[in-house]
């Protein structure tokens, strides 16, 4: 991983792919939700159920209509009986029109109970799918390199694993269900209405093609609204997240109104992007509404004109027909809301595909060398590397760094920051492939290895040693779940952290803090050292893990890692020649070149950059020796 020392240069917004059409897209939301078939068709078939409850209660209720007005109006016409289906003739009045009461309120309650099974079942669904999504973009996100991750913000990535995938989750249930259900559920109207009156159907539904025109019109105009807002949202989350990560810098120079302001700004811009969203829908949707309603006015011009005339039942027809009108007009209002849904899908989709689709760079070959414990031997032969993946030699980082270190030996790593020291680290664990050259560990490209044997045989220590919100038992062992106390325990003794850990409250139990926050810098890069050992790894990585501590700590962390360091491959980036006195060998790099390599004294007696950077070291420290004198 890039140190401070030899920054990949990211940029400042995430790297998209190039725009992929609609169609593409939703056709891979439509394979997605294939993988929910069954659940799918369940829901589909439930609000089926529904709609036939619904049309049956209108048509029972028609009935009673048409019944009361004939038992009245002996000159009206006599209701249609369902199915043909007559009470007995002894039947009096009131016992007929309980019994059509009863039947609607039978309905009725069958669809409430319904309507809950369907809520339940949407639901299960919506979070099943929703999970699995969120799975597999962090399962991805697992096993890119990390090139993806130096070029994209962290803030739009934790947007995608989250708000995004909601969105396309939506695509499942806010769209291909309600799809289905608004296409199941206007065909029964339609079909209903056919039966009733074929003539009448016809003139109320002319303003069809009028609602389609306007629902493609509609999202034409939202997608590029939902685009933006999604980048809107990655700004605001990056705000957050930098102010919290960074609350000592702001709070240490007293910035906490202009921080306050930012945030501000941010969250005004998301604010006035959904708002312009909102307005847009507010328009479309009346607008909609109202051609529907012209459906209405239609109904009662030409349908009251056959009912005068005998030809439509007031209660079977008119009546019926209006409440169906009116459904038909709430399922029509369903095509704004899939619309709205459809674009914020798309947006999220284009973004998730995006994570999904990103190239897995460092992974195992197909006939990996499997190494299960390495002997140490490491071998760098004309390595070039770029982080943009080219070798121009502009913008490489490492420019044919060759040499080697057999198995026990120690190598010290110095150089100026930028030089490439701990990009020189990273490509030997594989966080990236050269552009050029070849490193090998005991004979073998790092290529051809199974990429979690070549790391389970590599202990790294960062200079900015992360912990996790956990504890101090499982930071040290979270390389190796498995390890047991004793295990622990003696890596922690190694690494000198046991003595600090039992002084803890809880010994080896304590939880840490978020990033460590309850320890002091000495003691987590002694736990970090800690999690490295307890692989007992032959090869041992120490990315400059004294630099940023004070000279008691440094010294108890160098007596750890002069412990650590024994038996084992060591690599040690580092600007203090204290830590390099015991190395075998050393290597200077200047711009990415090796420019001076030896032993200690020999660099010592040498005239060059490793001199002169002892020399300023040894003159602020006027109670230490002169360095040739030391080194002799």
């Amino acid at each position: 991983m890039p140190g401070l020392d030899d920054p990949p240069n990211p940029t400042s917004r995430l790297k998209s792919s190039p725009k992929t059409s609609a169609a593409a897209l939703t056709g891979r939301m439509l394979r997605l939700s294939w993988r929910y078939r069954r659940q799918c068709l369940a829901a589909v078939a439930l609000n089926a159920l529904l709609v036939v409850f619904n049309v049956g209660g209108l048509g029972l209720t028609g009935l009673g209509i048409d019944y009361i007005r004939h038992e009245v109006d002996r000159t009206s016409s006599p209701p249609k009986w369902l199915f043909d289906i007559q009470p007995p003739s002894e039947w009096p009045p009131i016992a007929v029109v309980a019994t059509i009461a009863a039947s609607v309120l039978a309905l009725a309650v069958c669809g409430a109970m319904l309507k809950y099974v369907t809520a339940v079942a949407g639901a299960a669904l919506s979070q099943r799918v929703l999970i699995q999504l969120r799975s597999d973009v962090y399962d991805k996100l697992q096993r890119l390199s990390f090139r993806f991750f130096d070029a994209n913000m962290s803030s739009s990535l934790i947007n995608r694993a989250s708000g995004d995938a909601q969105a396309v989750r939506t695509f499942v249930d806010g769209v291909i269900i309600k799809v289905l259900v608004v296409l199941l559920s206007l065909a029964v109207y339609v079909a209903y209405m056919l039966s009733v009156h074929a003539t009448l159907t016809a003139v109320c539904l002319l303003t069809l093609p009028l609602l389609f025109c306007g629902a493609v019109g509609f999202s034409r105009i939202v997608q590029p609204a939902y685009r933006r807002s999604s980048e809107l949202v990655d700004d605001l989350i990056m705000t957050l997240v930098e102010n919290i990560q960074g609350i000592h810098v702001v709070k240490g120079f007293a910035r906490e109104k202009q921080q306050i302001a930012k945030f501000r700004d941010a969250n005004r811009r998301v604010h006035d992007q959904k708002r312009s969203i909102f307005r847009k829908i507010s328009v479309y949707q009346p607008v909609m509404g109202l051609l529907t309603q012209l459906n209405m006015l239609v109904l009662i011009g030409y349908g009251g004109y056959l009912v005068v005339q005998g030809e439509l039942q007031l209660g079977a027809g008119m009546f019926v027909f209006a409440n169906l009108l009116h459904e038909f007009a709430n399922q029509v209002g369903q095509i704004t809301n899939i619309a709205n849904t459809i674009q914020s899908s798309l947006t999220g989709a284009q973004r998730v595909f995006e994570v999904l689709d990103a190239p897995v760079e460092i992974h195992s070959p197909p006939n990996a060398v499997r190494l299960p414990r390495a002997k140490g031997g490491v071998r760098f032969e004309n390595v070039a590397f770029a982080y943009d993946g080219e070798r121009a030699d502009g913008d490489a980082v490492l420019h044919d760094v060759s040499f080697e270190i057999a198995a026990g030996e120690c190598l010290g790593i110095v150089g100026e920051t930028g030089a490439g020291k701990s990009t020189l680290l990273a490509l030997l664990a594989r966080f990236y492939d050269v552009s050029a050259g070849m490193i090998s560990v005991d004979g073998i490209d790092v290529r051809r290895l199974d990429v979690d044997d070549l790391r389970h045989n590599i202990g790294i220590v960062f200079q900015e040693s992360f912990l996790f919100s956990n504890t101090i038992a499982a930071n040290i062992a979270f390389g190796h779940p498995e390890a047991t106390d004793e295990e622990i325990s003696r890596a922690a003794r190694i690494s000198a952290a046991d003595e600090f850990i039992r002084e803890m409250p809880d010994g080896y139990e304590t939880v840490v803090g978020e990033y460590g926050s309850n320890l002091s810098g000495g003691q987590r890069q002694r736990l970090a050292v800690a999690r490295a050992l307890l692989l007992d790894p032959p090869i041992l990585v120490l990315d400059d893990a004294t630099a940023s501590v004070d000279p008691e700590t440094e010294h108890a962390i160098r007596e750890a890692i002069q412990g650590a360091m024994r038996g084992r491959t060591t690599l040690v980036v580092s600007g203090r020649i204290g830590t390099l006195r015991h190395a075998d060998w050393i290597i200077v790099l200047d711009k990415g070149r090796i420019v001076q390599q030896g032993t200690p004294a020999d660099l010592l007696h040498r005239d060059g950059p490793y001199r002169r950077m002892a020399q300023l070291q040894f003159a602020d420290q006027p109670d230490q020796p002169e360095p040739l004198a030391a080194a002799g």
